[in-house]
């Protein structure tokens, strides 16, 4: 049930960010915009440094200078994963109207939700491989810090959510298909954290691999996609005191709820 709860609660985050769309206008401030991507920038780093590399090599740890290999291995292969996802699927970023891989008839709207889907999957697998090793026993991954690592990804959830989201109502789409759209986006996190799981309980001494793939996998989204949304153009500054505070708040999660 822990687990089930765990893997859900991101997704509540998206939805609450979503269902912004019911109380903004058509758009975001820029400022705002700048500060709350600093924001999940920095939960999403934070994230992956003390929830899934630091345990990674941990779990490791008596192989002396060598526990550093599964963390550089999967922190590697997550980024190429998310580079060939990237890569075979169309879709298109916030403030720009070129899409990004294969040539497609997909709609504005469809490529839009695809950007998303992309975005939040390795969120979704983050949550499910610590959820695994607490599960598996690892005496460093604790429930508490598992749950930690999942109320952060919902609390960046939902400014996140409220950026994504308004393109799509400013696109034409009602308030309600927005909303709609927003949720159904964020159901790939449960899903690839409950596969994650899956994998996980049969795969054990791959575990201190997957930590560190869903590390490389969120900062592929982060140097990719958010980090250079927030420093285009003014007031950048902005975004990186929202980075301060997104990481401070995930690592101030992971160490007093771990």
């Amino acid at each position: 049930m822990s687990i089930t709860i765990g893997l859900l609660i991101p997704l509540l985050g998206t939805m609450l960010g979503s269902a912004f769309v019911f109380f903004m206008r058509d758009e975001m401030s820029a400022r705002l915009q700048k500060i709350l991507l600093g924001f999940a920038s920095g939960v999403m780093v934070a994230a992956s440094v003390w929830s899934l590399l630091i345990p990674s090599m941990e779990m490791v740890a008596d192989s002396g200078r060598w526990s550093v290999l599964p963390a550089a291995v999967g922190f590697l292969l997550g980024m190429g994963f998310l580079l060939m996802i990237d890569e075979m699927t169309p879709h298109l970023h916030i403030g720009t109207d070129k899409p990004e891989g294969p040539r497609s008839r997909l709609s504005r709207t469809a490529m839009l939700a695809l950007a998303v889907t992309i975005h939040n999957l390795p969120e979704g697998m983050a949550v499910g491989v610590v959820f695994a090793g607490a599960e598996s026993g690892m005496s460093n991954i604790s429930l508490a810090s598992a749950l930690a690592v999942s109320i952060g990804i919902a609390i960046q959830n939902i400014p996140e959510g409220a950026i994504i989201f308004m393109p799509m109502r400013a696109a034409g789409n009602s308030k309600r298909k927005s909303f709609l759209i927003g949720s159904l986006s964020g159901a790939v996190e449960p899903l690839g954290g409950l596969a994650v799981v899956l994998l996980a309980s049969f795969m054990t001494p791959v575990l201190p691999y997957m930590l560190a793939f869903a590390a490389g996998a969120m900062f592929y989204v982060v140097v990719e996609e958010l980090i250079p949304e927030a420093n285009e153009g003014e007031h950048s500054n902005l975004s990186t005191i929202g980075f301060a505070v997104g990481f401070v708040l995930m690592m101030v999660l992971d160490v007093v709820m771990g």
